[in-house]
């Protein structure tokens, strides 16, 4: 029976490991991609090998987090790893559902979260710490980003001039694709925990295979989808530019690896996805100011920024739900 339980633990890891790498390879590689730096193949395996770098070298500072720092260790079996995983999966759906890329890191702490207050052995000091930043790291990226579309942008785009449809200057080839190699190691950092984080907290994985097994399914996540999410990403990034695809994946990616450092589980995507809005109210901001006019204030829309940020808010609670009425019944029927 624990060997059957363990399959399904595994299998379900690896399905939330090729999700995260199918998600991740588009924003990371996407404008490689778009503007013809890459092939897809060549983005693939810079994918795989960034992300299980990142994950290798900062990803069990987050594995560690999620794993043995949120709930009592005695708590984290075979059992309720594999149940947490599930409850992941189901907030992600959720996000996908809805059209918005929501964090996976987000979600895992909802379910881990919802185990620890049924069983009363929740660490609320360590979740507080988390959710403060779950606050704090959006809105230092959209600040950032805001200031640099209003007061830098086009200083940035002119000095680089990357925005030409197929840049052939080869420091332009070099930067995109180091930026893009970047973003993949963040993700690998802080996303390898979500899918591993609860088997190895229940010890029937150890750390070094955890992050190799999570890192591994990102990469063949980039693989089997990346065509896919690349094409699309590399489509929408031309809208933004390749200086502004730039900006924002450098500042995400920055953020994300010091976080991963000190252990703190945050969303990649959340994160660039609030340098993308920053970006364009910055741009839509300075628009008459910099004198082009070029429609930048139709790059910022509210109504998409509410209904992102509704999902990114719903997206734990609707792992947290669900796990704590499971885990709580559990109590109550004496099977925990």
């Amino acid at each position: 029976m624990e060997l059957l339980l363990l399959g399904v633990g595994l299998a379900i890891a690896l399905f939330t490991g090729i999700n995260n790498g199918g998600c991740n390879i588009g924003g990371a590689f996407g404008p490689a991609v778009g503007s013809g730096t890459l092939p897809y193949a060549g983005a693939g395996v810079l994918m795989a090998g960034s992300v299980i770098l990142g994950g290798l070298l900062l990803g069990p500072f987050v594995v560690d987090t999620l794993g043995h720092r949120l709930v009592d260790i005695d708590h984290m079996t075979l059992g309720t790893g594999t149940a947490i995983l599930l409850f992941t999966g189901i907030g992600i759906l959720f996000g996908n559902l809805r059209g918005v890329s929501v964090s996976t890191s987000e979600t895992a702490v909802g379910a881990i979260a919802g185990l620890g207050l049924a069983v009363e052995a929740l660490h609320w000091e360590t979740l507080g710490v988390i959710i403060s930043w779950w606050l704090i790291s959006p809105l230092i990226a959209l600040l950032v980003s805001a200031a640099i579309g209003r007061y830098w942008y086009w200083a940035i785009r002119g000095r680089l001039q990357l925005h030409a449809t197929a840049p052939k200057r080869g420091i332009a080839k070099v930067l995109i694709v180091v930026v893009a190699c970047y973003m993949g190691f963040a993700a690998g950092a802080s996303n390898v925990a979500n899918a591993v984080a609860p088997l190895v907290g229940s010890e029937h994985l150890t750390m070094t295979a955890g992050v190799l097994l999570g890192g591994l399914a990102m990469g063949i996540g980039g693989f089997v989808f990346g065509r896919r999410t690349m094409r699309t990403v590399g489509e929408e990034i031309t809208d933004l530019s390749l200086e502004g695809a730039l900006i924002t994946m450098t500042i995400a990616s920055t953020m994300i690896t010091l976080l991963s450092y000190a252990g703190i589980p945050v969303s990649l995507a959340v994160t660039a996805t609030s340098c993308v809005i920053g970006l364009g109210w910055g741009r839509a901001q300075g628009n008459g100011k910099n004198n082009h006019n070029n429609g930048a204030n139709a790059r910022f829309s509210r109504r998409a920024t509410v209904r992102i940020i509704l999902t990114w808010t719903g997206s734990p609670i609707i792992a947290f739900v669900p796990a704590y009425l499971f885990f709580r019944a559990g109590v109550l029927l004496g099977l925990l």
